[in-house]
């Protein structure tokens, strides 16, 4: 059991060395590694690489990357949107905001206000 214990640990702290490793880099030529936007995470079977206006085939990398940056953080801003929508709804009649007077569903708050 000792023994166990102690092959355990060994293999726990050389593990996590392991993740402080350099990693090693191999000089590759670019023209073998062109860039393709069917190669970006996020083209998946069935549909594959989705782009229905055609915006990839006229950007670069460097400008279809900006684009997945800019769809990904459109997309956390809506997630907390949505959860917006739900504290609205679970403080209905005991908020500070004006005067607690804005009631029903959080859809007609704003015309409400």
């Amino acid at each position: 059991l000792f023994s166990t214990m102690k092959l355990a640990i060994i293999s726990a702290i050389l593990g996590s060395a392991a993740a402080f490793a350099p990693a090693s880099v191999s000089k590759t030529s670019t023209s073998l590694n062109a860039f393709s936007a069917s190669d970006l995470p996020g083209a998946l079977p069935p549909m594959g690489f989705f782009d229905p206006l055609g915006f990839a085939e006229k950007a670069d990398e460097k400008t279809l990357k900006r684009y997945r940056e800019a769809e990904v953080t459109h997309g956390r801003v809506a997630m907390l949107a949505v959860i917006g929508f739900f504290v609205g709804e679970a403080v209905e009649g005991s908020s500070f905001l004006f005067d607690a007077q804005i009631s029903g569903p959080a859809i007609t708050h704003f015309t409400q206000v």
